[in-house]
């Protein structure tokens, strides 16, 4: 008689392997820890869960991201209301771009509130 559990066992520990590895190549964890600590995070609509990655937080007392990328994009929390973050290429043509400071995005775009 075989084992007919050991394939399930198996499939079972690819699922693991496959989700441990999702995990660890993406920011999907990080974000999803951001957005559940502090109501005010978010992802920019352009960017994604696995792929937006903060490069400067806000070191007071809400730890929400102040400039992020992905793959295409750098990204400014602006705090306004209808437009709360910037958005711009990251292969863009701005004279003298800086990528921490949003006054260098000559072709910035406003992204909508979610």
């Amino acid at each position: 008689m075989k084992n007919k559990g050991a394939p399930a066992r198996i499939s079972k520990w690819v699922v693991v392997a496959a989700v441990l590895v999702l995990l660890a190549i993406t920011n999907l964890f990080s974000n999803a820890f951001m957005m559940l600590m502090d109501r005010d995070n978010f992802i920019p609509a352009q960017s994604s869960i696995f792929s937006f990655e903060p490069y400067e937080i806000n070191q007071g007392s809400s730890n929400y991201w102040i400039y992020g990328q992905d793959r295409k994009n750098y990204y400014y929390f602006s705090y306004e209301s209808p437009s709360p973050y910037l958005f711009i290429s990251k292969s863009n043509d701005c004279p003298m771009f800086n990528r921490q400071d949003y006054t260098t995005w000559c072709t910035a775009q406003k992204g909508s509130a979610q």
